[in-house]
């Protein structure tokens, strides 16, 4: 028998962090039953809000360009820190938020392949989101590389035995999501890392749909780079910016190729030529986005108040209880990820052939998705936003529906 209402309302009532979304903007909309795309774009939490009202009353507004030698400019680090500490597993001094996401990773990848040289060949997934597989193709054709792409199933992800299959004395790095984007796939961070070792290569980690859903050990799992945006998990607004992770032991060899003033080591000196700077600094390359790192921030301190321990037992929850009322829908909708919770990340993916029709109506009817090709729902759920009532009354909506779009007969 599937949970009920009732079931979902008394998970809430015994649900340690249920205050934390008094802590974000929830407008009252009767034309939204359920927001479960906060692994897209999470609420704007209210600290937000103030702050930045803050920044352009004083700081920007009063203090104009003085700001800038007065804190402004070691935010990337501070706020990198933060972030290190609070979600990823990483020590001081390894961590800063600059950038895209795309862009990180195409520093990470361009300085992989150039501290393994005389290397051919680089590993990826085939399957991975478009702008890792797009950045990685770029790299390797501006490098000599050639490309070894695994193929995993949709309804998976890489394994470990998929990647020792295509490593070997060739091998520059690897490169992964930690969590898929279409099926939530947990892959095996540190049998993957320290396989790609044995070979020789580094990994370059992806950490995207991991950070601030899935607990993560950078640093005792011995990663050699990663980068991951903000803006789902963490709820650092739309278009925050992204983070990328060195490990200390690589920082002196690290040379990402996008130099700008910020990465030199003396930018105000205005030298004729660059020089790297040390430690983090040589990672950034333009001026550090203020408001973006304010969002940043106030995500990072909310997310490190709940505990990633006690988000990852909600989300477990949820996704148990989003595969408890998807498998009794029928109507020939299917689980599009792993049914093991400990394999399984911060979505459920539910497949359907109209999962495209099925997605547009589900918006429609006030119940926020996202669909992904060729034949996935996918059903964020956000530990600190998310209610197990507001679960259900999303799945409701979702059987009525998919009853309206297939037909009665199941």
């Amino acid at each position: 028998m599937a949970p009920t209402l009732a079931d979902a309302e008394k998970l809430d009532a015994v649900d340690p962090l249920a205050s934390f979304r008094d802590r974000f903007v929830v407008p009252d909309d009767p034309g939204l039953v359920a927001y479960l795309d906060g692994n897209s774009l999470g609420r704007p939490p209210k600290a937000t809000a103030e702050r930045l009202a803050g920044l352009v009353a004083h700081d920007w507004g009063t203090r104009l360009i003085r700001s800038w030698s007065a804190g402004w400019m070691e935010l990337p680090f501070e706020v990198g820190d933060r972030l290190g500490a609070a979600v990823l597993g990483a020590a001081a001094g390894q961590t800063v938020v600059a950038d895209s996401t795309t862009v990180c990773l195409y520093k990470l990848m361009r300085a992989a392949a150039a501290m393994r040289p005389g290397r051919t060949e680089v590993v990826a997934d085939r399957g991975n989101f478009p702008t890792d597989r797009y950045v990685v193709e770029a790299v390797a054709a501006e490098c000599g590389l050639a490309v070894r792409w695994i193929r995993p199933s949709p309804s998976a992800g890489v394994t470990l035995p998929d990647v020792t299959d295509n490593l070997s004395e060739k091998t520059a790095f690897v490169t992964l999501s930690h969590v898929d984007y279409r099926s939530a796939w947990i892959a095996d961070l540190h049998g993957i890392t320290a396989a790609a070792h044995d070979a020789g290569a580094l990994v370059v980690w992806d950490l995207c749909h991991s950070v601030g859903s899935v607990p993560l050990e950078l640093d005792a799992a011995g990663v050699d780079l990663a980068a991951g945006c903000t803006y789902k998990f963490l709820n650092a607004g739309p278009g925050a910016p992204a983070f990328l992770y060195v490990a200390a032991a690589l920082q002196e060899s690290f040379e990402q190729p996008i130099t700008g003033w910020m990465g030199n080591a003396d930018p105000f000196a205005m030298t004729t030529d660059y020089a790297h700077a040390a430690g983090m600094r040589r990672a950034l390359s333009g001026t550090p986005p203020i408001t973006g790192l304010i969002g940043v921030d106030e995500g990072v301190r909310i997310v490190a108040e709940a505990g990633m321990h006690r988000i990852r037992a909600k989300a477990v929850a949820l996704t148990e209880l989003a595969v408890a009322l998807a498998d009794d829908l029928g109507h020939g909708i299917g689980i599009g990820s792993p049914r093991d919770p400990a394999r399984r990340g911060g979505h459920v993916t539910v497949t359907h052939p109209d999962a495209r029709t099925l997605s547009d109506e589900l918006i429609a009817a006030g119940v926020v998705i996202d669909h992904r090709p060729p034949d996935g729902i996918r059903i964020g759920l956000s530990p600190l936003t998310t209610s197990y009532a507001e679960l259900h009354r999303a799945m409701a909506v979702f059987r009525d529906v998919v009853s309206g779009v297939t037909g009665q007969g199941q």
